[in-house]
């Protein structure tokens, strides 16, 4: 059995308005304006201060979308989202003069609708932020402060605040049922240093035998899992890392990565899974059986785009106690599980796989269903990417100000990613493969 590389398991170390592909804030050439920094179009470096005021609305601007979303994705590894909401709240005060006794209703009637729509953005795409009473708080207050000159702000406001609440308590529902299924996932790794008896051990084969049947089940914990990581986790991520190696120095804020880090558990769960599955029976005949069954379900989640089941599978069979069983891999027709190692090898950054990732990504651009819209990339790349975007460009110049090139970039492979993981799965949910999936015992490494 020839094994290209192994990448099992993983370690990370090192809404319309994510919309941040070529953008431009303004029109301008070159040159500075406001103390932002313009370079062909774009603007490419400022100071935090004139970034957050760049942030704020007046009575006749409003800052475009893109800016918004890179800005608050970004500005967090210089400030946190409390002190940048009382800053923001604070300088609306001050410039609008809603301090005052008497309002000018003229003037807080044209800022009100653009303040509350910053607000309902910030909640939206980043909902995890407002998690902290004290974010809450904030909103309130500038409700309270501009509804004098018009009652309807109040509504608007409430209905911001349900659609918040609604997002949260969806985000946690889903975070305690994995919580659920990763305690059930530690009662089931029972040791496997003898085998369970044939007749009380199940395996995927008994569950499901179609492989585009648990292609599409894959697809469907992965987009639900996805479906709980918020852009922000991603700058978190690595804010105080020194390894790319170490889990722990990647997340320094678990509590703020929980999503992301449960994500790669999973990934290296479907590896140890799928090795498991191949190892466990006696016979070369039914190993081999396996092996050709996990090689069309790869094939089917490259199919429908979902790249990172695919990664992982392709990873469980490289594992050094599956590549070894050489007997069993004589009796395997492999050649479409080299065509699969050959779109994701490693050789060229992955350039196989890129192109491949590419052609999924334009396919779901023109796509009139959700079938045509899944793109799920191979995740610890994507990760690796965006660190070594981190790693590869200095937070800020020589002169203080904030690099915002770089952020640029990293708003483009984060929106690009939250476009992706908002589709919504097109196959019903089988519970019955989805918890085997789940739930199913492992070897661990030692016990291979």
């Amino acid at each position: 059995m020839h094994t290209l590389w192994k990448v099992c398991p993983q370690t990370l170390s090192t809404t319309s308005m994510v919309t941040p592909c070529g953008f431009s804030p303004h029109l301008h050439s070159s040159g500075e304006q406001g103390g932002l920094i313009f370079q062909d179009g774009n603007l490419s470096s400022a100071s935090l201060d004139a970034l957050i005021q760049h942030l704020i609305p007046t009575t006749d601007y409003y800052p475009e979308k893109a800016y918004i979303f890179t800005f608050l994705l970004s500005s967090r590894l210089f400030i946190e989202p409390q002190e940048l909401l009382a800053r923001v709240c604070h300088q609306c005060i001050e410039q609008q003069r809603l301090d005052e006794p008497v309002l000018d209703k003229a003037r807080v009637r044209k800022f009100g609708p653009k303040l509350l729509q910053l607000l309902a953005e910030w909640t939206e795409t980043f909902p995890y932020d407002f998690q902290e009473e004290k974010m809450v708080g904030h909103l309130k207050d500038m409700i309270r402060r501009i509804a004098p000159c018009d009652e309807a702000y109040w509504k608007r406001m409430n209905q911001l605040l349900q659609a918040l609440n609604q997002k949260l308590a969806t985000l946690s529902h889903g975070q305690e049922g994995l919580v659920k299924i990763n305690a059930t996932v530690s009662d089931k790794l029972v040791s496997f240093k003898t085998k369970p008896p044939p007749s009380i051990q199940r395996d995927i084969l008994s569950v499901c035998s179609d492989p585009y049947t648990l292609a599409q089940q894959l697809t469907h914990v992965e987009l639900e899992r996805l479906s709980h990581i918020g852009p922000e986790e991603f700058v978190q991520a690595f804010v105080h890392k020194d390894s790319l190696d170490s889990t722990k120095s990647c997340f320094s804020d678990q509590n703020k990565t929980n999503n992301l880090e449960a994500y790669v558990k999973w990934f290296n769960r479907l590896c140890y899974l799928v090795a498991t599955e191949i190892c466990m029976p006696a016979k070369k005949k039914q190993r081999a059986q396996v092996i050709e069954f996990f090689i069309d379900v790869a094939r089917e989640c490259f199919n429908i785009g979902n790249f990172n089941s695919l990664m992982a599978i392709i990873s469980g069979m490289n594992m050094s106690p599956v590549s070894r069983l050489k007997k069993t891999w004589s009796k395997v027709k492999t050649a479409k599980f080299f065509i699969l190692e050959h779109q994701m090898d490693p050789t060229g950054n992955f350039y196989n796989y890129r192109t491949a990732l590419r052609g999924a990504a334009h396919r779901s651009l023109t796509a009139h269903s959700n079938r045509e819209k899944i793109v799920i990339p191979f995740f610890s790349l994507l990760i690796k990417d965006i660190y070594f975007l981190n790693e590869g460009c200095a937070n800020r110049l020589p002169n203080g100000h904030v690099n915002f090139e770089k952020f640029l970039e990293l708003a483009k492979q984060v929106g690009e990613f939250i476009t992706w993981k908002q589709v919504e799965c097109p196959f019903e949910q089988d519970p019955n493969i989805t918890h085997y999936l789940h739930t199913a015992p492992i070897f661990t490494e030692d016990e291979f």
